[in-house]
């Protein structure tokens, strides 16, 4: 799928989190639903969305743990909801989806994201954010593979 149609899918897949976060009661697969056909994607591309969204969902006390883990200055339930959401959609897509974008491509779409829906500051808050749970990432990543090296030896 091209990268074009990827991003239109992120968008989707965020304007949907956003609204069923913001507005109590809301079905997610109707809103899912209206939003892929106001965005016209393709097959592909609405797939791609719908997955952002079940994924998500499906890990979302997780996800929202990393989030109070790598922000604690922050408390979720305070934070914008674009932000949060944001952040939810990003963090999914690096630590949780089996097919997990390039880490710098979700930062990147991430930080256009908030710049594009959120404050002014929500782009740097959303990067720096995304920066400590890469980091972190990238430390487990090494200690797994230390200990996968210490049990070869």
């Amino acid at each position: 799928m091209p990268a074009r149609s990827r991003r239109r899918s992120r968008i989707v897949a965020f304007q949907t989190l956003f609204e069923i976060d913001t507005v109590p009661r809301r079905d997610p697969a109707e809103a899912l639903s209206r939003h892929i056909d106001d965005a016209q994607l393709s097959e592909d591309a609405a797939e791609f969305a719908e997955a952002l969204v079940d994924g998500v969902r499906l890990h979302q006390a997780a996800i929202d743990d990393v989030i109070r883990e790598r922000a604690p200055a922050f408390p979720l339930e305070e934070m914008a909801p674009v932000d949060r959401n944001v952040l939810r959609l990003a963090i999914y897509e690096v630590l949780f989806d089996n097919q997990p974008a390039p880490l710098r491509t979700a930062i990147n779409e991430a930080v256009e994201l908030a710049k594009g829906y959120g404050s002014e500051s929500s782009g740097r808050f959303v990067n720096g954010v995304l920066g400590s749970v890469a980091l972190a990432a990238s430390d487990d990543r090494r200690g797994e593979e230390q200990a996968e090296d210490d049990d070869d030896a």
